[in-house]
């Protein structure tokens, strides 16, 4: 956060604090401009739990459906085909509304706004992550399932330790973007009335009449966020290889 902080605090004095702009609304060094940024700020825990949680959910559903795209079955293979065109034709923000306000009436359950989020952005990403998941294992040499049987390792087991640890490795570039592309989506969710960032900022604005100013802050948060996500996973690449994970 204060690092944040730091960097909004450069781009206020490079602006050269413009009294036509208003950006004292955001200025660090006053009382209120701090209490501003902080409430802005505020949204950064709900927009990272948001999206890491929908991620991994998607991430598993996404791989759960793959396998069956990957079988010699064709109505196994109708399964994923089905899944990944029906999903992937329906706009993320109608499926967050519908998720919200329709899924209540569909199964008489309530659903809080985190959740109903969470549940749209991994529904709604999780056919990308099947064809990332169906590409990285198809991309894997037919040799390794042919020592694995040589070997008597299930198929369980062969995807456990054999063929998911390569595929990963081949796609985790591409799990990368769409962890940054659930980042941004989960900017969709404010219209829910998720407390996560773009909800503070638009809250902010309602009251200081600035859209400017705080939605330029709002766009130096999300790109902090994603620079740091991005070079986690340059990280995350680099420790892969020198692991030795082929």
């Amino acid at each position: 956060m204060n690092k944040i902080i730091m960097l909004i605090a450069l781009v206020f004095l490079v602006s050269g604090c413009s009294s036509e702009w208003g950006w004292y609304v955001v200025d660090p060094t006053t009382s209120k401009g701090m209490s501003n940024l902080r409430f802005l700020i505020s949204g950064l825990k709900e927009t990272v739990l948001l999206s890491f949680t929908a991620i991994l959910i998607s991430v598993t559903i996404g791989l759960l459906i793959a396998l069956p795209g990957l079988s010699k079955n064709i109505y196994l293979r109708s399964v994923n085909r089905v899944y990944v065109e029906f999903i992937r034709a329906i706009p993320i923000l109608v499926l967050i509304l519908w998720v919200y306000y329709g899924m209540p009436q569909v199964s008489g359950l309530s659903i809080s706004v985190f959740w109903a989020g969470v549940f749209a952005l991994a529904l709604s990403d999780s056919a990308f992550e099947a064809e990332i998941f169906r590409a990285g294992i198809q991309s894997i040499d037919k040799g390794q399932y042919e020592a694995a049987h040589s070997i008597s390792l299930s198929y369980t087991d062969t995807m456990r330790f054999v063929i998911l640890p390569q595929a990963i490795k081949r796609i985790l570039p591409a799990l990368g973007n769409q962890l940054i592309y659930m980042l941004k989506m989960s900017s969709l969710v404010s219209v829910i009335g998720m407390q996560e960032l773009t909800r503070k900022a638009n809250e902010l604005v309602v009251t200081e009449y600035r859209p400017l100013e705080i939605y330029t802050i709002l766009v130096l948060e999300y790109l902090v966020l994603i620079l740091l996500v991005s070079a986690m996973v340059r990280w995350l690449e680099r420790r892969m290889n020198s692991n030795g994970v082929d």
